[in-house]
């Protein structure tokens, strides 16, 4: 399974202004580098719950489809499945129809269902064959997002704004224990 970003968030879940009054930083010299921290802090907030905070584009590529009637996908919450496409070698994609499948929108892992018994459609090349465009993510605004997962990216914005080296007394930095909790309710769990 390979994935690709094809449109990123339009925004940050927290504003720079709202990361630098978290701060209390009051003057525009670090600006540049507060941003890139609220970057880093959703990306890893992303990672570690394996939930997009603000509406993304992406394509989940896969060389075969699955035994059964789902494909589990990796990225939530999903909003919608916008193609599935078949690759061939060196050929234009093929679109499949979409109605043939059926987007599991409430599960985590989210899931591509087919409707029918029939058969998968059969890619053209052995690797990377399958595309499934889809959209992911809380919404569009930053109101759209749980709260404690807008507070994780503040508070690991914070840590490593006051903690800018990698290593902290001998030790590697880690993430600290506030961000942990926060983001453990947003955790996949596996049930059985």
């Amino acid at each position: 399974m390979a994935l690709v970003l094809n449109t990123g968030p339009a925004i940050e879940p927290v504003s720079l202004a709202d990361a630098k009054a978290h701060l209390r930083v009051d003057t525009d010299t670090e600006d540049v580098l507060i941003a890139g921290l609220v970057a880093a802090a959703r990306i890893h907030v992303e990672l570690a719950t394996g939930r997009l905070l603000i509406t993304q584009g992406w394509s989940v590529f896969l060389d075969a489809w699955p035994k059964d009637r789902a494909v589990t996908l990796p990225l939530a919450p999903l909003q919608s499945i916008d193609a599935v496409r078949l690759h061939g070698d060196g050929d234009e994609p093929v679109e499949a129809d979409l109605g043939a499948f059926v987007a599991d929108t409430v599960s985590h892992p989210a899931r591509l269902v087919r409707r029918t018994a029939a058969p998968w459609p059969v890619p053209g090349r052995p690797a990377l064959g399958i595309e499934i465009a889809l959209t992911a993510g809380y919404g569009d605004a930053a109101a759209d997002v749980p709260a404690p997962l807008v507070q994780a990216i503040l508070l690991l914005a914070a840590h490593w704004f006051e903690n800018r080296e990698p290593v902290v007394f001998g030790e590697p930095a880690t993430v600290p224990l506030a961000v942990a909790a926060l983001l453990e309710p947003y955790r996949a769990r596996r049930l059985g």
